[in-house]
């Protein structure tokens, strides 16, 4: 009498096999955690307080941003640069685009000469398209 295998002690049935998914559902979730928590690390940006404005652009979607922060230091996408190879530095990322678009991102606080200052750097490195970012004001609350 041979010795059988399976459940029910039915003959022709072979072992059963199944995949315990227990741990890789664990794992999955681990990684989930991980990831929601560093992802908006990975957005994070100049520190800049923007004008709050009715209507305005949004600068998510452009890859080309210089940004002017408190102490009236300049990044062109997210880097540090001197004042003086602004123009240069588009120059080289501007190159390849047929139609260059820059936005241009300033604290509050910067005066409002500085800002005509870097716009003119811009235009000068051949940029004839400047979008000015803002944010929108909170809204009120109605009671």
């Amino acid at each position: 009498m041979g010795m059988m295998m399976g459940n029910s002690g039915e003959e022709g049935l072979g072992p059963l096999s199944e995949i315990n998914v227990t741990p890789l559902v664990d794992v999955m979730l681990v990684l989930l955690i991980i990831f929601m928590v560093t992802a908006p690390m990975l957005q994070r940006s100049v520190d800049v307080q923007l004008p709050k404005v009715e209507s305005g652009t949004d600068a998510r979607d452009q890859n080309t941003i210089v940004t002017i922060d408190r102490q009236n230091r300049l990044y062109l996408n997210q880097r540090r640069v001197h004042p003086d190879l602004l123009g240069k530095r588009l120059n080289e990322i501007l190159a390849t685009r047929r139609n260059p678009f820059v936005f241009l991102r300033a604290d509050e606080a910067v005066s409002y000469g500085r800002v005509m200052m870097v716009m003119n750097e811009i235009k000068q490195a051949g940029v004839e398209q400047v979008g000015l970012v803002t944010e929108p004001p909170a809204r009120k609350r109605k009671r």
